[in-house]
């Protein structure tokens, strides 16, 4: 369990995030067509996994536009953006904002990943989304970074992340 704030108000996750330096747990996620994404089919590449509760949030909206401008320029590398907003809003707000080089992916069918990644948060008014955090797994699906954000209405360490794609 992980110890983080909303506005200051103490919440937690029902987890911890995957240890560096282990294998990036497997997942299954929905994609904006309702198909099925999962960890293997971006086997051989970095990918950065930018977890977020909601897209139709300030703060979530804009570290997807900023690594959708960043990391998914960067060779061999694919953006995740997870959150349990349904595939529709997700191919809505890309859309709107020109988010085409990130994919963004829902957690709503399953809630696993959540539980996998120790990202689902436990209790508060905030309970059952995804934490914001971000996590690197390289080519050979090995977890090279990881950010548990302690402050829900904080962005995450965009620096730390895109070096730990290099």
């Amino acid at each position: 369990m992980t110890k983080i704030t909303l506005k200051g108000n103490p919440i937690k996750t029902i987890g911890k995030l995957p240890k560096v330096g282990k294998k990036a747990p497997k997942f299954k996620l929905v994609k904006t067509d309702l198909s099925t994404a999962r960890l293997k089919d971006f086997k051989g590449k970095k990918v950065l996994i930018n977890i977020t509760p909601s897209i139709d949030t300030g703060i979530c909206a804009n570290s997807l536009r900023k690594f959708n401008e960043t990391a998914a320029g960067l060779e061999n590398t694919v953006v995740l953006n997870v959150s349990k907003d349904l595939p529709f809003a997700h191919g809505r707000f890309c859309a709107a904002e020109g988010i085409d080089n990130a994919i963004t992916l829902s957690d709503f069918a399953r809630g696993k990943f959540g539980e996998r990644y120790g990202v689902t948060i436990k209790n508060g008014p905030m309970k059952g989304l995804l934490s914001r955090a971000v996590v690197v797994v390289n080519e050979d699906g090995i977890v090279s970074y990881t950010e548990q954000v302690p402050e829900i209405a904080q962005e995450p360490n965009y620096e730390a992340a895109l070096e730990a794609l290099k």
